[in-house]
């Protein structure tokens, strides 16, 4: 199954980041190539994508700064996307992204879906950093 992982350092506190990063609502903030809209419905998260509506959920521990995401047409059928926002030295912290090939998804959206990555690392510098 092929991977990639994307990690960035960023100069703002690990907690800043986290705090960002873990609150579902700010996905279309900064994840602007995949989420275009967060909704709830029944009690239930929902994206809209480039390729449509899914169902999506995030299980965050602010203490190991683990955020990790599924997403999926079906909430029996979600793909896994790890990711931690770690403490680096200097007030600065890092956070990593993995995204997995899950089967089926074809080779060019997966290879774009990861260039997305970039600019949306960026994002989150834009809201997270202060000069």
């Amino acid at each position: 199954m092929n991977n990639h992982t994307q990690t960035k350092i960023y100069s703002a506190a690990k907690e800043t980041v986290f705090a960002f990063l873990s609150d579902i609502q700010n996905l279309p903030k900064w994840a602007t190539g995949f989420a275009k809209e967060v909704k709830s419905v029944e009690g239930k998260y929902k994206v809209l994508t480039p390729q449509g509506e899914i169902f999506f959920r995030m299980e965050s521990d602010e203490k190991t700064g683990i955020i990790d995401m599924y997403g999926g047409s079906t909430e029996d059928q979600m793909a896994y996307f790890p990711s931690r926002v770690i403490t680096m030295p200097e007030g600065k912290c890092a956070y990593i992204f993995t995204s997995f090939q899950w089967p089926g998804l074809p080779d060019e959206i997966f290879i774009s879906q990861n260039e997305t990555l970039i600019e949306e690392f960026e994002n989150i510098g834009k809201w997270v950093e202060t000069e």
